[in-house]
């Protein structure tokens, strides 16, 4: 019997269809379970509805010790949640021991928004005082993405559980067994029965979820699957909708001298995890110059030359494999149609295994494109587009309907003032990857990107309400009373 599901502080088996999870580098299955059924979902948010009351009236420092222990569970075991995300999504090691490390410092930077954020404080007044203090919603929903399995439903969970609500977590059914393996890791930290409940499943096991009598939904996935929460919850303000959707990310190439610096972080901005990262670098936008030519040349050889393969391989590898063959299609699909469109393949997308989902880096030229879809294809896969100066570039950059993520690498201090204004999205760049974010910011965008409630740093904005109170020990008469009253 599979018990992969978490409800009310048991493990039980799913009452739906059957589905696996495979390794991408090696088709070997993973993970086999049945989906969780409607009913389930109700059970789950049901066993949260119950657990409510207690978690949140639990005090911050007994909640906090249970987040800790969690924490440490995940310290003792970095290398094996490292393996567990690698053999999962295909992520080469080092790449997943970066995800790994991020989880395991999740708590530390929510420890901070928490204080910063959502404090208790109370200020003097003639006569009383006012006070703010912050509650919890009540359920969550998590809904977690394949990309970073661990990491980016964490960054949801830990503030969420610390602010003091009670969660249903339905992970990404292409990988189950990261998202079991971290639930057990609550398990053995003592978190009480009924406040984290697990649901695997497929998408209707999402919309079972999204149809239950919850007081939030916290999703991190694509636009369109995100939009259509959105539309779902749209006429229910009592439902807290966070949103974060990725992005069609550019990258501005301007006035640099460091070409090969410039190489090097296009890279890591475009390609890193195998160009699966919402941060990625889409589009790159290329000033005319004498940087121009020498940089585009040097980033074709670089990307043509870079290594693609599995764990173990040797020479090490800079990417996996993709999540999946569907994924892998799709983007093939993507190069084709830009081809068709007009765009010069400088380094072609191709599949590179038969029946595994490898793909090589590409890069098209797709600046004579007659049509340009503004999408976010999710993989390894840069569109370079040529402009004559930096308003072209800015204005090039601006058009997106997304607004996740963008960057500029240039050595002149006015043009990032330029584009640092000018720039619609949430996380903007200076001479650093795309895909670089930090833990005491907030990390959200705008647009088709995020609905104006970023997480990271401020996912502690969400997961709690402010109260607001005036307060006083005894009731007192004013000495002028108002106008028409007679005491």
């Amino acid at each position: 019997m599979n018990r992969t599901h978490y409800i009310g502080g048991q493990w039980v088996e799913g009452q739906g269809n059957a589905f696996t999870s495979t390794n991408p580098a090696t088709g070997a299955t993973i993970w086999q379970g049945h989906a969780a059924t409607e009913p389930q979902a109700e059970s789950a948010v049901a066993a949260a509805r119950a657990a409510f009351p207690a978690w949140s009236a639990t005090p911050f420092e007994s909640r906090l010790a249970i987040l800790t222990r969690f924490r440490d569970q995940l310290q003792n075991q970095a290398d094996t949640l490292a393996e567990q995300i690698a053999a999962e999504t295909g992520k080469i090691l080092w790449d997943a021991k970066g995800e790994a490390a991020a989880t395991i410092g999740k708590l530390a930077f929510t420890l901070k928004a928490y204080e910063e954020r959502t404090p208790d404080k109370s200020t003097p007044m003639q006569g009383f005082s006012a006070h703010l203090r912050h509650r919890p919603h009540g359920v969550l929903a998590v809904f977690g993405p394949y990309n970073f399995p661990a990491h980016l439903p964490n960054g949801h969970i830990i503030p969420a559980l610390l602010a003091g609500n009670t969660i249903v977590f339905k992970p990404s059914e292409l990988t189950p067994a990261t998202a079991e393996w971290m639930v057990q890791q609550w398990e053995a930290a003592g978190l009480p029965a009924g406040v984290l409940n697990l649901l695997q499943g497929e998408k209707e096991t999402g919309i079972a979820l999204a149809h239950q009598p919850i007081d939030g939904l916290l999703f991190t996935g694509s636009s369109a699957t995100g939009t259509l929460l959105h539309r779902q919850f749209a006429g229910r303000p009592e439902i807290i909708l966070a949103l974060e959707m990725g992005g069609n990310n550019p990258l501005i190439i301007h006035n640099i001298t460091d070409i090969r610096a410039a190489i090097y972080d296009t890279i890591q901005s475009a390609y890193i995890s195998s160009g699966q990262r919402c941060t990625c670098a889409r589009r790159l936008i290329v000033t005319q110059g004498p940087w121009a030519e020498p940089f585009i040349a040097g980033l074709t050889e670089a990307t043509a030359a870079l290594r693609i393969g599995k764990n173990g391989d040797t020479p090490a590898p800079f990417m996996g494999p993709l999540v999946s063959n569907p994924e892998a299609e799709k983007l093939l699909q993507a190069h084709d149609t830009l081809i068709q469109h007009g765009a010069q393949a400088l380094v072609p997308l191709r599949r590179l295994h038969p029946t595994l989902p490898y793909l090589s880096a590409g890069l098209l030229d797709v600046t004579h494109c007659n049509e340009r879809p503004d999408e976010e294809w999710f993989g390894p896969l840069l569109q370079l587009i040529r402009v004559p100066d930096l308003d072209a570039a800015i204005t090039q950059a601006n058009h997106t309907r997304f607004g996740l993520s963008a960057g500029l690498f240039s050595d002149d201090a006015q043009s990032w003032e330029q584009f640092r204004t000018r720039s619609r999205a949430g996380i903007i760049n200076w001479n650093k990857q795309t895909t670089g974010a930090s833990g005491m910011a907030p990390f959200g965008g705008i647009g088709c990107s995020g609905n104006h409630h970023a997480a990271g740093y401020y996912a502690a904005d969400y997961c709690a309400y402010p109260v607001a109170s005036m307060e006083s020990p005894q009731l007192t008469l004013p000495e002028t009373l108002s106008p028409g009253i007679t005491l």
